[in-house]
């Protein structure tokens, strides 16, 4: 009787393992697998990007290492399962923007929302179901639901194990090694409990950088920020009033340190925790205020997060649109009904009309799940009017706060480049960076390159440092990063002047104030010449789908070395940045294939090798490919419509590939209906020869200058 019934078992479940659906290609080069009834509110789903079906017709596609129907799905009581061959040789990558991980491979993975990282498992501001393997293909999860992967890890017993050593004999003298995970398991197994159904999606390659950008593709293409946007950010204390926001202005003007955006924290509400959205009676004149930032080159940022403060105007009128919990007293809108996305963004319009260039959302993402005592966030078992639990609402929370708030913008043919600290799937071209109260230097950096295998752009900021060393390698690192940004939200002056937190609140200024005041703007300044080639590297990411940050495996797949490189990342395809992290000025880098130069002092490695180098606080540990023809703006003290740049192009080695600049306004959308410019440059008989077309009537770049570097 009992075998019958173990029969029976398992003829049931061959049967939800053979109910799979056949694949679709629902793109190009993208397979869509389906089993049982998905969730009606999927990422895909919710988010419906804008498919850049054309470029994706452009890229190559090759075959995957395995057939699809070798892609097991089994749908139980308990939820969905599904398993994904895996090779002995094979590397995993992405999960979002991991924060302690890079090599994923033996590891598990729990891409779940969370404020806080834990012990490697995967917790993370912009989780995603989503890992890209070496061997050239990507598996998605198209799911809200808190997913756990096995990668490689574990192996079911079909699978004959070999005897480890343990087996014969040996005997472990830590809990370290005793409880060491021996096994190779050959497959990804994936858990989704509570999942009646699924959707996976395979992305093919032919390698990591083309699953990359296909994925980015499908996703609606990669953001193109404003201009403006990659100048410098500076965000005032928590606490500023109108008079300490105008001083800063004037500070950075007086002292010709280049500035773009001044960012407001929670001060300007008349209550932020929940918020109000109305202005505080610290900015009597905010109108006249904005104005004057204006008419200085300023643009503002505000500071905000969504749960609503009885205290705003729309909060009576939100209540049906909202969960059946409260953070911080205040309601957290459905942002999945179109009824609570107009609510907030009609009373957003007015800030957006009174002059504000974007917000900062923040606390979008969840309260610490790994301590007891951190318990702001809504729960998981919270219900929402579209139907959406507090744990699905958890993974897309940040992703449709920033749509809806980037919604606003696009309506009005306005560029934002916002902040926001939860993010997800489909994110690609949204023009926003996420950030984080975390502070882990090395960490930081593994983000810049983790980011980049799942199209988020991560803002490493600046805060308050322990010495000068600390202070300059993470200013170095935010220039060389997707927004330039010093995120002072608790000292009343700037860290250059005094990096102790209660020293510079008590206006104790380091000895060396000046001189560190000079180095700094040195290095803002170099951000400022880097304007027009990050510009392009946007544009390949609009058009392409290439990350204009991204870990050196993409760029160098047969290039061993490069595959566990985190610590260095390429920046558009010529450049290559490996930041300091350590209290010392010298560092390890490795360069792959071909020849090197560095930045400041052109001084040339040979590809394959290692070279410890040192960087001064007034430089970049920047690093240019032979073959670039790198274009460098005279600094700007911030971009304005008008703003032209004075271009010098620096010819490092030969053969050189030319650039092609885009031209436009740098605010609008209107490049989208072919109001722009391209600008080739290319080097013609030793001289560097600039070409423009277009229609765009404009002319914000003149070549001014040349210089080869053999």
């Amino acid at each position: 009787m009992k075998s019958r019934w173990l029969l029976l078992m398992f003829l049931i479940t061959n049967l939800f393992v053979h109910a799979q659906s056949p694949s679709t290609e629902i793109a190009p080069g993208v397979f869509m697998l389906k089993a049982g009834t998905a969730d009606s509110l999927t990422p895909l789903r919710v988010f419906k990007p804008e498919i850049k079906l054309e470029s994706m017709k452009q890229l190559p596609v090759s075959d995957l290492p395995f057939d699809l129907y070798d892609i097991r799905i089994v749908t139980t009581d308990r939820g969905c399962q599904i398993e994904v061959p895996l090779a002995d040789d094979e590397q995993i990558y992405g999960f979002g923007l991991q924060i302690e991980t890079f090599e994923q491979r033996g590891l598990r993975k729990r891409p779940i929302v969370n404020d806080n990282p834990y012990g490697g498992l995967g917790l993370s501001h912009a989780p995603q179901p989503f890992y890209i393997s070496s061997k050239g293909y990507g598996i998605l999860v198209n799911t809200a639901r808190y997913t756990t992967f096995l990668c490689g890890s574990n192996q079911r017993q079909k699978y004959q194990p070999s005897v480890s050593g343990r087996q014969k004999g040996e005997v472990a003298l830590t809990t370290e090694e005793l409880y060491k995970n021996r096994g190779n398991g050959n497959g990804v197994h994936i858990d989704i409990p509570g999942a009646k159904g699924i959707e996976v999606l395979v992305i093919s390659g032919p390698d990591v950088k083309r699953v990359v950008q296909r994925y980015n593709l499908l996703s609606g293409g990669g953001c193109l920020p404003p201009l403006w946007g990659l100048g410098f950010k500076y965000r005032v204390k928590g606490d500023a009033v109108q008079d300490s926001v105008m001083r800063f202005a004037n500070y950075f003007r007086e002292n010709k340190i280049p500035c773009d955006v001044i960012g407001l924290e929670p001060g300007w509400h008349t209550a932020a925790y929940s918020c109000s959205y109305v202005w505080s009676d610290h900015f009597p004149h905010h109108r006249q205020m904005i104005q004057d930032l204006k008419q200085q080159g300023f643009k503002v940022n505000l500071w905000e997060h969504a749960y609503v403060n009885p205290a705003a105007p729309f909060y009576e009128k939100m209540k049906p649109y909202a969960g059946d919990y409260l953070v911080w007293n205040g309601l957290v809108p459905d942002f999945t009904l179109p009824e609570a996305r107009t609510l907030f963004t009609d009373h957003h319009k007015t800030l957006m009309e009174e002059g504000i260039s974007g917000f900062k959302m923040d606390e979008c993402d969840n309260s610490n799940i790994t301590k007891a005592d951190a318990t702001w966030g809504f729960p998981d078992m919270s219900r929402f009017p579209s139907g959406l639990d507090g744990e699905q609402m958890h993974q897309l929370f940040g992703s449709l706060y920033v749509t809806t708030l980037d919604s606003m913008y696009r309506k009005a043919n306005h560029r934002a480049f916002q902040d926001y600290r939860a993010s997800g799937l489909f994110m690609s071209s949204v023009p926003a960076v996420i950030y984080s109260d975390i502070y882990g230097h090395e960490d930081y950096i593994r983000m810049m390159c983790n980011a980049a295998f799942g199209g988020l752009l991560w803002c490493p900021e600046v805060r308050e440092s322990h010495s000068p060393e600390e202070f300059f390698h993470r200013l170095q690192t935010v220039i060389l990063s997707p927004q330039a940004m010093v995120n002072a939200w608790y000292l009343q002056y700037a860290p250059w002047l005094q990096f102790d937190r209660d020293k510079n609140n008590r206006a104790e200024f380091l000895p060396e104030a000046q001189q560190f005041e000079q180095y700094s703007r040195e290095l803002i300044n170099l951000r400022m010449q880097l304007i027009p080639y990050l510009y392009t590297a946007f544009f390949a990411y609009h058009q392409q789908g290439i990350p204009p940050f991204r870990p050196l495996l993409m760029d160098y797949p047969g290039d061993p070395q490069a595959s566990k490189l985190y610590d260095q990342y390429m920046i558009g395809d010529g450049l290559m940045a490996a930041p300091l992290y350590k209290d010392t000025n010298r560092r390890t880098v490795y360069f792959p294939e071909g020849t090197w130069y560095n930045f400041n002092t052109n001084e040339t490695y040979e590809g394959g090798k290692s070279y410890l180098i040192e960087t001064a606080f007034n430089q970049l540990p920047l690093y240019v490919k032979s073959g670039t023809l790198l274009p460098l703006a005279e600094p700007v003290q911030f971009v304005s419509p008008t703003s032209s740049f004075q271009l010098t192009c620096k010819v490092y080695g030969s053969p050189v590939s030319p650039v092609v600049l885009l031209e436009d306004d740098g605010e609008s959308y209107d490049y989208q209906s072919g109001a722009y410019n391209t600008i080739t440059l290319q080097v013609d008989k030793k001289k560097v020869k600039l070409q423009r077309k277009g229609s765009y009537k404009g002319k914000r770049f003149i070549l001014k200058s040349y210089e080869f570097i053999p």
